[in-house]
């Protein structure tokens, strides 16, 4: 399978815009796993709760995922895209994987980053993984990046690949999916956006881009720039994800040291 990532430069608030942007970028990517950045729709900077309820979806029904799922049952293609999700009252940072059958499953942003915990309620669902045809996929949104128990936890569930959709705006995320994908013998996916967000004075957050696709041996197989809008995807071996050995003697997961784990 192919897979590969759609790095966005979304207009906050501009619902319809942001989803024919990331169709069209979809229905031209050669690729059978595509994924969007966080809040793909909505752009990120949300100036209060009240307003994140506002334009926030259903998961299943909602204007992002009806737009997704239609575009997955033309292509034959599996995707995974952020979005602002409502249930009640309540307002996650979530991502969805769609599928040509719908909805696959939700993941709700467990680790919220900086202004994040003033807007949205903390992620209440498992890091799950999905069969999806040939290959099995995990999701984690953004800043999950910084706690490594996030991937493993995937990693020891059977996931080939990560997907990440993000919003980073801190310089570390890179570097730190690729020793994500060594010390767990998976592909990763970060989707990212680029552009500046300052709808709250003095808060201007200027996104990175460099979205990328990390392979289990820790080369980057695909990167994308800071500036602009870009799509690539590349050939996913799930061969190489299952082979847990870094040397003929040594598995990441049978030779962890768990009678010497304290925490």
């Amino acid at each position: 399978m192919k897979a590969g990532f759609i790095q966005t430069h979304p207009v906050f608030g501009a619902l319809d815009t942001n989803i024919a942007d990331a169709v069209r970028r979809i229905t031209k990517l050669d690729a059978g796993l595509i994924v969007l950045p966080e809040l793909f729709s909505t752009g990120y900077q949300f100036r209060s709760r009240k307003e994140a309820l506002a334009l926030a979806e259903d998961a299943a029904t909602g204007k992002a995922a009806s737009h997704l799922i239609q575009t997955a049952k033309v292509k034959k293609a599996h995707i995974v895209a952020g979005f602002a999700e409502r249930d009640g009252r309540r307002v996650y940072n979530s991502a969805m994987l769609v599928g040509p059958k719908g909805l696959v499953g939700v993941y709700r942003k467990a680790h919220l980053f900086w202004d994040e915990k003033r807007i949205f309620d903390r992620g209440d669902t498992r890091f799950n993984v999905y069969n999806i045809g040939a290959i099995r996929v995990g999701m984690m949104i953004c800043f999950d990046w910084v706690f490594p128990e996030a991937a493993r936890t995937l990693a020891l569930k059977g996931a080939d690949v990560i997907a990440q959709p993000s919003n980073l705006v801190l310089p570390y995320c890179p570097a730190a999916m690729v020793t994500r994908s060594l010390e767990n013998r998976v592909y990763t996916i970060t989707a990212n956006r680029v552009g500046t967000e300052e709808r709250r004075p003095g808060k201007r957050l200027r996104f990175i881009g460099l979205s990328q696709v990390t392979a289990p041996d820790g080369r980057v197989l695909a990167a994308a720039g800071r500036s602009k809008a870009r799509s690539a995807s590349v050939e996913i071996d799930v061969r190489l994800a299952r082979r847990k050995l870094i040397t003929p003697v040594n598995d990441i997961f049978k030779d962890r040291r768990r009678d010497l784990f304290e925490l």
